[in-house]
């Protein structure tokens, strides 16, 4: 899920601009990159006619969001070990997301990987790329909708586990009232993960949405309602960047309710090492945009399909405390955690 808030999208011109100059950009890299000495991984995506084999992944996240670039880098490490083009493209508007999609399918891509933040504007595009005969995978968001969507494949975080794991560490810690904060209302993992919290959670658990493009409004949110009820002893944020927020939040509330989040950054590590975050849970997100990107490969060139088809690849969730946190540090300035 994104960790800081998304920019405003351009509709049209930004689609064409992504698809047109990550193609370029990205496909050079990977020709550097992506093959033997012998060409033998570049001969192996290659196609009938000798192109190389082209992917699209399309996510709902806004660019220059620290939690999608590393979605992004695993792609792109996928794609240059895997000797293919790989294109990538987001938008945080379902519906300019969904164009992006027919974007893919009308320059014949081989394979797409998509988000499904909100399922229900992706399938008409899903099944317009099965009708065309491109595979497609799911990563990140829609572990519950994948299937009757009609992918392929799905790498992600089951964010109900997720949300329950944190419920029962939290009942471990003796806390005994929740605010679990949602800047993004209708998204399908954000819900699941505050209901897996209150599922589990002995204490009180209590939603607040917040509008999470505004940084500022959400922590005057956060600190609004922590100065209205001196009960609330943890607060469950749902990305990095808002997880920092809701520590000044505390602060500024004059509150002892300490902070725990969902997905993190090397910001976020650092806070951990600190104590000022308890804990995150990472869903290793590189690990997403590369098994996504590497498993449309393995389906074009052997005809694998993990899970069978049936069951997701989940890749979290692994919490990271204070005990851990240096462990993970330097892979998190690496930009790959």
């Amino acid at each position: 899920m994104s960790t800081s808030p998304p920019p405003t999208p351009t509709p049209g011109r930004l689609r064409a601009a992504a698809l047109a100059a990550a193609a370029c950009l990205l496909a050079a890299g990977c020709s550097a990159l992506g093959a033997d000495e012998d060409g033998s991984a570049a001969d192996a995506a290659a196609g009938a006619g000798g192109d190389r084999m082209k992917i699209v992944m399309v996510t709902h996240g806004g660019e220059g969001d620290a939690f999608w670039d590393r979605v992004r880098k695993g792609a792109e490490a996928a794609a240059a070990k895997d000797g293919v083009d790989l294109t990538y493209a987001g938008d945080a508007d379902t519906a300019d997301q969904a164009d992006l999609v027919r974007d893919a399918i009308r320059e014949k891509a081989d394979g797409i990987a998509v988000t499904l933040a909100k399922p229900q504007a992706m399938k008409g595009p899903v099944a317009e790329a099965e009708a065309a005969g491109i595979p497609v995978v799911g990563l990140n968001s829609g572990i519950d909708a994948w299937r009757p969507t009609g992918l392929l494949q799905y790498f992600g975080q089951d964010e109900s586990v997720a949300g329950r794991a944190v419920g029962d560490k939290l009942n471990d810690l003796r806390a005994r009232h929740a605010l679990c904060v949602i800047h993004e209302r209708g998204n399908v993992a954000l819900e699941a993960r505050c209901a897996g919290v209150k599922k589990t959670f002995g204490g009180e658990t209590e939603m607040l949405y917040v509008e999470g493009t505004d940084m500022k409004a959400v922590g005057a949110a956060v600190t609004a309602r922590l100065r209205q009820d001196s009960s609330i002893d943890e607060v469950v944020m749902n990305g990095a960047a808002f997880a920092l927020t809701a520590v000044e939040a505390v602060a500024k509330a004059g509150s002892r309710a300490q902070v725990a989040t969902f997905d993190l950054d090397e910001d976020l590590v650092a806070a951990v090492k600190r104590g000022d975050v308890q804990f995150a849970v990472d869903q290793q997100p590189y690990l997403q945009g590369y098994l996504a990107v590497d498993a449309l490969w393995l389906y074009r060139t052997n005809g694998n399909v993990s899970g069978g088809g049936v069951a997701p690849v989940l890749t979290g969730p692994a919490f990271v405390t204070r005990t851990n946190a240096d462990a993970v540090a330097r892979f998190a300035a690496g930009g790959t955690r």
